[in-house]
């Protein structure tokens, strides 16, 4: 498929996808991707980085500045969340694709993480093994579907072995219907996965079989049903990764209240659709007074320190999570900004 096909050779290499009379459109749409990489405040996102590296237009200086900015930031932010033993598998796919755009040798890429630096690649490999252990055991990954397609498309593109286990994984979640947001087809979703199939079907000869091909036919006939008189697509959002989200931000207020002294309030912008946790780690790199610790449990992560105070389990306490006055009934993981809103810490006993 042309995706997985540009991302293999040369940007230069790649033929127009969608014609000539189109250009106008695309000037326009790299134009628009140029400019959200002078948003100082935005992270470098490797997505962008992508869409840049398989334009036809091109602006090298731009594209080489921030490329640097993904192998400083992006990657000391993954390196950061591979030490706290978080699911990265989506970041590190598209950091892995957006490498590959720009003709990276991926081996000399590393993370240090306990001491011990091992390459790129092999991060994803393990970020993958563990998505699909998870789905023995619970039927769903870590993340999710989009981001396990991703890590699939991924480790094809780079000319990595994709584990038999890994790959049957994702057939089953297309043969079985897993593959919902709610109750409806997650679009989005199908297509990556379909992308990383068909490289699969393509490149790794391991995988030549009917169980392949069958899915990849369920795959077409959903992009099929959703396509609409104009041709274009019904996509469903699956909340796929982070930098994929839209840079649409809201105004948060937060409001920490500790255990004994006096409120403090602090406010961020936030990127519609960050998850309780994100933004938190937003509102702590602003360096004005706010810090917090989180641990992890088998239903999540959860806030253990604010401002250096600690809601002991053995006191009964707890930092209670509310939003403009109402309960969260999600973690911090799991709850998503969508609106303006005033978060309100508490150390509450129990």
């Amino acid at each position: 498929m042309y995706y997985s096909c540009c991302i293999s050779f040369q940007p230069t290499l790649c033929p127009d996808p969608v014609g000539s009379e189109h250009s106008e459109l695309l000037l326009s749409l790299n134009k628009k991707l140029l400019r959200t990489l002078e948003d100082q405040e935005t992270s470098p996102n490797p997505s962008v980085h992508l869409a840049l590296r398989l334009s036809t237009h091109h602006n090298l200086g731009k594209e080489s500045d921030h490329l640097n900015a993904l192998k400083t930031d992006f990657h000391n932010d993954i390196e950061s969340s591979l030490a706290n033993s978080q699911p990265v598998v989506g970041r590190l796919a598209l950091y892995t694709l957006a490498l590959k755009a720009s003709c990276y040798d991926l081996n000399t890429l590393t993370f240090t993480v306990n001491q011990r630096s091992e390459t790129l690649l092999t991060h994803l490999k393990r970020q993958m093994a563990l998505e699909k252990e998870h789905i023995a055991f619970s039927h769903r990954p870590l993340t999710n579907y989009y981001q396990y397609s991703l890590g699939v498309l991924a480790l094809c593109v780079s000319g990595v072995r994709v584990n038999s286990h890994v790959s049957n994984k994702l057939i089953g979640a297309v043969e079985h219907g897993h593959i919902k947001h709610g109750d409806s087809d997650c679009i989005d979703t199908f297509a990556m996965a379909g992308m990383a199939l068909q490289c699969l079907k393509e490149y790794d000869t391991q995988v030549q079989d009917a169980a392949l091909d069958k899915a990849l036919g369920v795959i077409k006939q959903k992009l099929l049903d959703s396509q609409r008189d104009d041709d274009s697509l019904v996509l469903e959002a699956s909340e796929p990764v982070m930098v994929l989200q839209s840079h649409t931000k809201v105004a948060l207020k937060f409001e920490v209240i500790k255990s004994h002294g006096a409120p403090d309030v602090y406010s961020v912008n936030v990127p519609t659709g960050t998850s309780l946790v994100y933004a938190l780690e937003l509102l702590q790199k602003k360096n004005i007074g706010f810090t917090f610790e989180k641990e992890t449990s088998l239903w999540g992560p959860f806030l253990s320190v604010v401002n250096g105070e600690r809601a002991r389990q053995t006191d009964r306490r707890y930092w209670r999570l509310s939003s403009d006055g109402n309960a969260l009934s999600q973690g911090i993981k799991d709850f998503k900004i969508e609106t303006a809103q005033q978060i309100t810490i508490e150390n509450t006993s129990y």
